[in-house]
């Protein structure tokens, strides 16, 4: 059981408090309740590029990384469809250096034509080399519109097209900031070392002056359920021929959620898992096959790849992957099996907890879903997860009219 306390300050930061003796570190975590939904389809990245400038200094501190690291903190961050989330982990005797350097970064960043130009030729890199220099890289970015067609998680988190970043200015980077990143729209979790007297008093000092702002409203298009089945079909030099096949499931809050999110466990956890032992071990037509979902807040997807063995007829494999689906959709899953899946979260998640960063992590995402106390209930939650319920749960998403597939095709000829 993971206790934790919480507290709202007038600004509209909401804070939550975790104290764990056992550690002389303190966990700082900082949500920010922004997204690449939230970007105009004409601008798309920002909420990424500025996952990079919140370290290129603020207006007071030119340098984020250096105070933290002379006092022994570190730092990174992360950004996906929904957040965008900062975390350091520091010395308990040194967390005011923490406070300092996250709220005056809260405050105003440097808005200078020198750190935008910095940042932005990151980011470009970092596009070129994930997504368009890298085989199969651009996958993501034929898959998602196809599978979305008017909600915003139809581009990935870098960008729809690097063009977007290339033409960035300081004017849209200014209002990005002043409409997203401010204390009513953050959340602050601390684990570690602390207690929630002296969270309150240094969150109070450090983060109270900073006003509330007008947030820009947030009216997503809501995606409307797909009635036909979509293909695409990409031809690269590639080593080998892919199969990518999504289908779209719910929310994160579905009450189905748990029963998917194992689903894909039955399907590919680890070794063990129906897609590797039959299309990779027993019948070799995969070197590599996974499956997961995607965990957005608002409706997202299951999501099955793999990388075929040469010579593999691409549709051949399609049909082996529909068939281990329709294994679980005819109610073929023995007790044993479910139970080392459920088993098996189990562990994984306990064994998460144990960090101090992770449960930071864990009690703002859990607050913004609405229940921090989820981080205590989500076990329960898979371990509920019943043959029945996946069966039903496998019949309702596995159907040909929700699904999108990508044949990734090679035109190498040594393929």
């Amino acid at each position: 059981m993971i206790n934790f306390s919480r507290f709202t300050l007038d600004n509209g930061l909401r804070v939550l408090v975790h104290e764990d003796k056992s550690t002389p570190l303190i966990s700082m975590n900082i949500l920010y309740d922004v997204g690449s939904r939230d970007e105009d389809p004409e601008m798309t990245g920002l909420a990424h590029l500025f996952e990079h400038l919140m370290f290129g200094g603020s207006v007071n501190v030119p340098d984020y990384d250096l105070p933290l690291q002379l006092v022994g903190g570190e730092n990174n961050a992360f950004t996906n469809n929904d957040i965008t989330n900062y975390y350091l982990t520091i010395p308990s005797d040194n967390i005011e250096t923490g406070f300092w350097l996250e709220s005056d970064r809260m405050l105003e960043l440097d808005f200078s034509q020198k750190n935008l130009d910095t940042q932005r030729s990151v980011v470009i890199e970092e596009f070129n080399q994930r997504y368009l220099n890298q085989p199969y890289g651009d996958a993501i970015l034929k898959l998602r519109p196809l599978a979305y067609k008017v909600h915003p998680y139809r581009w990935p988190t870098i960008g729809m097209d690097i063009s977007h970043i290339e033409k960035t200015d300081l004017e849209q980077v200014k209002r990005f900031f002043f409409a997203h990143y401010a204390p009513n729209n953050a959340i602050l979790a601390l684990t570690g070392n602390i207690t929630h007297e002296k969270a309150f008093s240094l969150t109070s000092k450090w983060f109270g002056p900073i006003e509330k702002r007008i947030l820009k409203s947030r009216k997503l298009p809501v995606e409307p359920p797909q009635d036909e089945e979509r293909k695409l079909i990409i031809e690269k030099d590639v080593p080998s021929e892919a199969i990518y096949k999504v289908w779209h499931t719910g929310p994160r809050l579905s009450t189905d959620f748990y029963t998917i999110d194992l689903i894909t466990d039955l399907l590919a956890g680890g070794e063990s898992g129906r897609l590797h032992t039959r299309l990779v071990r027993e019948m070799k037509l995969f070197s590599e096959i996974n499956a997961y979902i995607t965990s957005d807040i608002d409706p997202g997807l299951i999501i099955v790849h793999g990388k075929l063995m040469k010579d593999v007829d691409i549709y051949y494999a399609e049909e082996a992957i529909n068939k281990v689906i329709e294994s679980l959709k005819n109610g073929t899953v023995i007790k044993d099996e479910m139970e080392k899946v459920k088993n098996k979260f189990e562990a994984s998640t306990v064994f998460s907890n144990t960090n101090i960063m992770n449960k930071a992590a864990n009690l703002s995402f859990y607050e913004l879903l609405g229940d921090p106390g989820l981080i205590n209930m989500e076990t329960d939650a898979y371990v509920k997860v019943t043959r029945e319920m996946v069966v039903e749960s496998a019949n309702k998403y596995f159907v040909p009219a929700n699904c999108c597939t990508l044949y990734y095709k090679s035109t190498r000829k040594d393929k």
